[in-house]
């Protein structure tokens, strides 16, 4: 049930991108007077629309995007003559900019507004510490059981039960090397072999204690497992505190994007790798991926902090990468089509420099073979991402 209700949240959570996204595009529209015939949410059969004014409103059966249709997008679309003085390519380059941007603007907006939720409503987490939190009571009998907190078909009590680690304990050394951040003792953890004794170093209460386990494996999951979560502290931020720390993130977000885009060749031979969480293909995920790892959180054993945290930030970090990748400037994305529009208005300024008449608009006709070209490929690349997620999903590991 709870796997259920992770995928109904994130399947809301995407309609309402969507949502917003095709708003943008109709707001601003509507905003310069442009005629708009059609706002969809969905792809495929109607099944359900409403007629207001000059605009029809819609669900369609696929909801896998949407459309605003707005009369005389192009040079190539037919139109009464009548509606030519309100169509998108009669209407001034710095209008049809901002409708055509003003998509990825409504993700941007959408992932600003979520960070700030986040900062004050939720708060920030702590958790790169080497406090205890909890202790696992068995060693799970897979990655699935382990992301569910099941002891089903166990293979024996956790390690760091049987070695007397508490909630509350400080690990400060791993086999005599000394972690200080919960980072460096995951890795830490990870390294040593399984099924050997292993030092850890503890302060309990102000005392120093040395402990010893035989780490597990977990089938599925790289590394050796010890069963251990941290202590997680949470701190609300004031409104203006976050602000800042939304614009910061936002920044990292855009940042981290645009390196995952740079990978994504990389990452293609790893899809269906063993390890591939280890790998550039664990920083890509289609919408298949992402969901299902929402629903993973969701149904996690964890406090509502952790779980309402992890989500806003799938969510934000989605809004954020769809809404660069759009105006990447490949047709028949946003992106292609403003940069026809720039494109068309640096020729008009060149040729008024010249005291020549305006070209006018961009022959969209010798364009049609690559903005197929460019959809094909990121049609194949997003079915390949699809199978990759679901006979080779990332498991969300804490």
């Amino acid at each position: 049930m709870s796997l259920l209700l992770g995928w109904v949240i994130f399947v809301a959570a995407l309609l309402i991108s969507i949502m917003l996204h095709e708003f943008g595009h109709f707001a601003t529209a509507k905003k310069f007077r442009m005629k708009v015939t059609q706002f969809f949410v969905g792809f495929g059969q109607t099944l359900w629309s409403t007629t207001r004014g000059e605009t029809e409103y819609g669900v369609k059966v696929l909801p896998f995007g949407g459309f605003v249709k707005i009369t005389g997008m192009t040079a190539l679309e037919d139109i009464d003559p009548a509606d030519e003085a309100r169509s998108f390519r009669r209407q001034p380059g710095w209008q049809r900019a901002i409708v055509l941007a003003a998509g990825s603007f409504m993700h941007f907006a959408l992932a600003f507004v979520l960070l700030i939720v986040l900062a004050i409503g939720v708060g920030l987490a702590n958790d790169n510490s080497t406090r205890i939190g909890t202790v696992a009571s068995c060693v799970p009998a897979s990655v699935s059981a382990l992301d569910q907190g099941s002891c089903a078909h166990s293979t024996g009590e956790a390690p760091a039960r049987q070695a007397g680690i508490r909630a509350g304990d400080q690990i400060i050394a791993i086999a005599g090397k000394p972690v200080h951040n919960w980072t460096q003792l995951g890795s830490a953890i990870r390294a040593q072999p399984a099924g050997k004794t292993l030092a850890i170093t503890v302060l309990r209460d102000g005392r120093r204690l040395v402990l010893h386990a035989d780490p597990a494996r977990v089938p599925g999951r790289t590394g050796s497992y010890l069963g251990i979560e941290n202590a997680v502290q949470y701190q609300r931020l004031s409104p203006l505190r976050s602000v800042s720390y939304a614009g910061s993130t936002f920044g990292e977000v855009l940042t981290g994007s645009a390196a995952a885009v740079g990978h994504l060749p990389a990452a293609i031979p790893d899809l269906f790798a063993k390890d591939r969480a280890n790998t550039p293909a664990g920083q890509v995920s289609s919408v298949v991926g992402v969901g299902g790892l929402t629903a993973q959180i969701v149904a996690a054993k964890d406090s509502w902090r952790v779980k309402v945290g992890y989500v806003l930030l799938i969510i934000i970090s989605l809004n954020i990468f769809v809404g660069a990748f759009n105006l990447l400037p490949l047709l028949p994305l946003d992106g292609g089509h403003l940069a026809v529009v720039i494109y068309e208005r640096a020729r008009a300024g060149l040729a008024r420099l010249r005291g020549r008449p305006d070209p006018g608009l961009v022959d969209m006709r010798k364009l049609v073979p690559l903005s197929v070209g460019v959809f094909a490929v990121l049609v194949g690349f997003g079915l390949l991402l699809i199978t990759a997620d679901i006979f080779n999903p990332i498991h969300f590991v804490q």
